[in-house]
């Protein structure tokens, strides 16, 4: 439905006489369409997010806001053409259109992000209608075209429009950077103190034994839930969130395996602890279960004082890794604030973090240095939070002065995240090396080849890449191949790693 066709039929929405696109226009002076694609701007679309909290609050009805970022349009304007990178925009937003209800409204957010209120939604729906615009997008493009889609709900996650706002632009942060599908529903996390109550899920077909595990556990102060089938567990974490879950094998319909592999493959649930209790207790049994994902298993008959032991020591995990999950959290939301105070790169540090994986994998690293690359290229300009804004947006080439300032936020960088070094690992390095050189050019440290990791060449490499083909306000992006050619002649100088430059020219 068009948005004049979309005024028209429904007043009723209307809070006054004056329709809103008309009260929106006298107002501010300007159209409430955005030229481009059609849709409604921001300015008005930040209209109709106040009135539909203002329903929600009156009829008690929950709605959830959609954050949507169209990846890729930067190598699309390089492969096509700027005007074509428009055309792919404005598809975008007919796509959008097409893939939502008659309700629900869209607008373009800014720049390649769109926003969708998607009314009456609560979770699971919001996360359906997310499905389906992604089906539909990877249906109409021949090109891959990553679409990442942040999503939080008022009023389980926000009480105001800023709220409600910020949440769904951190969740849009977190589906950019976490990997699976590109798709984030907020989730409020929890540090939980030594002493806080956790919840424990038992799964078992046979009730005689949901009441034996219960038993064993009542000394504990942890609150308790059953499901008496695979189904119904899978359905009951969704809905509740969980800290240890105990498991039974052998159920009718789906199995303990196949319902640790579902937790373990979805993003909101990986990290819970899930304990295996079976009575099979060969080689092959615990390999599938290994396989599967499992953190524990118990034999059965169930021992109290074993299931005691291995739920207290797994749900301790369980509260560290939420509060290292905590912690990467407050980092990456500083790093964004950071960013932002940069209007001449924004968007650096997500891409940067995504092909310096894409990179990493192809090379063959290990886990602990894919991590690196991970949390390393979104915290990496964290230090620029040093730097004045002057010198971030001077629409020119820095002075010497200047450039010595700036070379200063690899350690202002690493001094920030120096107290978590045990958290973030190899990452720090990552952060306060990505500007050095093998011939010992570099900065901040003038390190030479044998002090320098493969994950901070790779961050050297591809940071560089980033910069060479984004807009400056003093000259235009470079193209892909001269920005390679720029590389290739750095490596050929004894400068960047040449093995990964040339990985990098056969990725892009």
């Amino acid at each position: 439905m068009m948005i004049s066709e979309k005024i028209k039929a429904e007043p009723q929405k209307m809070e006054t006489d004056i329709p809103l696109t008309t009260l929106y226009e006298e107002t501010t002076g300007t159209s409430f369409q955005d030229g481009l694609t059609g849709l409604f701007n921001h300015g008005f679309f930040q209209l109709i997010l106040d009135r539909e909290i203002k329903r929600s609050e009156r009829q008690g009805k929950p709605f959830t806001l959609a954050l949507v970022d169209v990846g890729g349009v930067s190598r699309y304007n390089l492969k096509y053409g700027y005007s074509s990178g428009d055309r792919l925009l404005k598809e975008v937003a007919d796509l959008l259109t097409e893939n939502i209800r008659d309700i629900d409204w869209v607008a373009r957010f800014g720049g390649d992000v769109f926003a969708l209120l998607l009314v009456d939604a609560a979770a699971e729906d919001a996360r359906n209608a997310a499905e389906r615009i992604q089906s539909a997008v990877r249906q109409r493009f021949s090109d891959p075209l990553d679409l990442f889609i942040g999503l939080a709900g008022f009023p389980k996650n926000a009480l105001s429009r800023s709220e409600l706002l910020n949440l769904a632009r951190e969740a849009l942060n977190q589906a950019k950077v976490r990997g699976g599908d590109g798709i984030y529903f907020f989730e409020p996390r929890r540090l939980l103190a030594s002493e806080e109550t956790s919840t424990i899920l038992l799964v078992d077909d046979d009730p005689r034994n949901l009441k034996l595990l219960e038993a064993f556990l009542s000394s504990l102060p942890h609150e308790i839930l059953k499901a008496h089938d695979g189904e119904e567990a899978l359905v009951l974490v969704q809905k509740q969130e969980v800290d240890l879950i105990l498991l039974d094998v052998m159920m009718p319909g789906i199995n303990g395996y196949e319902v640790c592999r579902r937790l373990k493959a979805q993003e909101n649930t990986r990290l819970i602890p899930i304990v295996l209790i079976t009575a099979l207790d060969d080689l092959d049994s615990r390999v599938k279960g290994m396989e599967s994902g499992a953190d524990d298993f118990i034999s059965k008959p169930v021992n109290r004082i074993e299931i005691l032991a291995r739920t207290k020591s797994l749900i301790k995990n369980k509260k560290l890794n939420n509060s290292l999950t905590n912690i990467e959290n407050v980092l990456f939301s500083l790093a964004n604030a950071v960013e932002a105070k940069d209007r001449y790169t924004q968007g650096h540090t997500t891409r940067v973090a995504g092909l310096a994986m894409t990179l990493g994998e192809k090379i063959g690293l290990e886990e602990k240095e894919m991590e690196a690359l991970r949390i390393g290229g979104m915290l990496h300009d964290i230090g620029k939070i040093g730097i004045p804004e002057s010198i971030l947006n001077k629409p020119g080439p820095l002075d010497e002065a200047e450039w010595e300032l700036m070379k200063q936020h690899s350690d202002i960088g690493h001094k920030i995240c120096r107290p978590l070094g045990k958290t973030l690992g190899l990452a720090l390095e990552v952060i306060r090396h990505h500007h050095e050189k093998l011939d010992r050019s570099g900065y901040p440290d003038g390190l030479g080849a044998q002090h320098l990791s493969m994950a901070a060449r790779i961050m050297a490499v591809v940071d560089i890449y980033d910069a060479l083909t984004t807009d400056r306000p003093y000259r235009k992006a470079f193209s892909r191949e001269e920005a390679l050619q720029v590389l290739k002649k750095e490596a050929e100088a004894g400068k960047l790693d040449q093995r990964i430059v040339e990985d990098l020219s056969k990725l892009v």
